[in-house]
C-alpha cells in the first residue's frame, strides 16, 4: 500500500480507504464487517471514513466496537456532519456542530477524530458561523483537520476567505471513469488551497467492477441486488451504461489487471486525489482493490478507457 500527503495536513492515508456507507451497521452483517475492517488494516488501509448520519449512527458505533481494541494511532479515522438524524438535528449551525461531535466521539469510542468534514454546505446557516464552530473543535481537541463534501468551487472560496477560520485540507467529491464532474473547477481550486480529494464511489457504486450485465438480474450477494443497498445504485444500472463498461474490460485486460483496479488506478492517477474511497461487504474485494495501489499502468490505456466513455 502507498501513501499520500492530505493536503495540507501533516497526515499521510492509504491510497485505498475503507468507506461505511450503506454497509456496516446497516446492509452488512456484523461479523462479516469486523473481518473486512480486520482485512483492511492488515493490507494496510489506515484511513477509515465514515458518518454520523450512517444508519443515524449505526456505522458510527459499529466502527467504534470493531476498533475498541486496536491503538488509536494505527489508524485514521474521519466522520461527517449536516444530514439528519432526526425531525430537529441537522445541518451546520454552530450548535448542531458541537453537539454532533460529541455524539460521534461517543460512538466511535474515541477522544477525537483525525478529520471533520462537513457532509454537505448548509445554505441555511452563515458561513462564518459554521467555520468558527468547527475552528473551535479543532482548538478543544476533538478532531484534528477539517473537510468537506460536494461543495462548489464558489463555496470553498467563500470559506478559504473567512478571516481566522481553520483551514480545510480535504475535499470528498464522487470522481469516477464516470463522473468527471469535480475535473472542472473543484480540483483545480482545491490544487491552488493545498487540499486533497478524498474520492467517493471511484466504482460508481460497484458498477465499474464489471460484474453487473446488461439486460441481466443483479446477483444476490451484490450492492444493486441487496433490499437495504440497490435503491442507490438504480441510476448507475441503465443499460447504456452497463454496455460501456463492458467494452473497457479489454483496456483493463491489456493493462494486466481487473476492471475495479483499473478503474481505482484511473482515479489515483490524478495528483490531487489522496486516497479512494471503497466499500466492501467481503474481505476478498478488499485485497483486490487495495493491490490497485501498486499499479503503473501506461497512461495510454487511460485515454482509451476515456475515449470509451466519453
Amino acid at each position: 500500500m502507498k501513501y499520500r500527503k492530505l493536503g495540507g495536513s501533516d497526515l499521510r492515508v492509504s491510497e485505498i480507504s475503507l468507506g461505511s456507507w450503506l454497509t456496516y451497521g446497516v446492509g452488512v452483517e456484523s461479523d462479516r464487517g469486523r473481518r473486512c475492517v480486520d482485512r483492511a488494516l492488515d493490507l494496510g488501509i489506515n484511513f477509515i471514513d465514515t458518518a454520523n448520519v450512517y444508519g443515524r449512527g449505526a456505522a458510527e458505533t459499529f466502527l467504534g466496537d470493531a476498533l475498541a481494541k486496536r491503538a488509536r494511532g494505527n489508524y485514521l479515522l474521519a466522520t461527517k456532519v449536516f444530514f439528519p438524524m432526526n425531525s430537529t438535528d441537522l445541518g451546520l449551525s454552530r450548535a448542531q456542530i458541537l453537539k454532533q461531535i460529541d455524539a460521534s466521539l461517543k460512538r466511535l469510542r474515541v477522544d477525537y477524530v483525525d478529520l471533520y468534514q462537513c457532509h454537505r454546505y448548509d445554505p441555511d446557516t452563515p458561513l462564518e458561523e459554521t467555520m468558527q464552530a468547527l475552528t473551535d473543535v479543532i482548538a478543544q481537541g476533538k478532531a484534528r483537520y477539517i473537510g468537506f463534501s460536494e461543495w462548489s468551487a464558489e463555496q470553498i472560496t467563500a470559506a478559504f476567505a473567512l478571516p481566522g477560520a481553520e483551514r480545510f485540507v480535504s475535499s470528498q467529491p464522487q470522481y469516477s471513469l464516470l463522473h468527471r464532474h469535480p475535473e472542472e473547477n473543484v480540483i483545480p481550486l482545491c490544487r491552488e488551497k493545498h487540499v486533497s480529494q478524498i474520492v467517493w464511489s471511484p466504482l460508481a457504486q460497484g458498477v465499474l467492477t464489471g460484474k453487473y450485465l446488461p439486460g441481466a438480474k443483479p446477483p444476490a450477494d451484490t450492492r444493486a441486488g441487496s433490499a437495504s443497498m440497490g435503491g442507490f445504485i438504480r441510476g448507475w444500472t441503465q443499460r447504456r451504461i452497463l454496455e460501456t463498461v463492458q467494452k473497457l474490460k479489454p483496456v483493463a485486460a491489456k493493462a494486466g489487471c481487473t476492471l475495479a483496479q483499473f478503474a481505482l488506478a484511473w482515479v489515483l492517477r490524478e495528483p490531487n486525489v489522496a486516497s479512494a474511497i471503497v466499500g466492501a461487504s467481503r474481505p476478498e474485494q478488499l485485497e483486490e482493490n487495495a493491490a490497485a495501489s501498486e499499479l503503473s499502468i501506461d497512461p495510454a490505456f487511460f485515454t482509451e478507457a476515456e475515449a470509451i466513455v466519453a
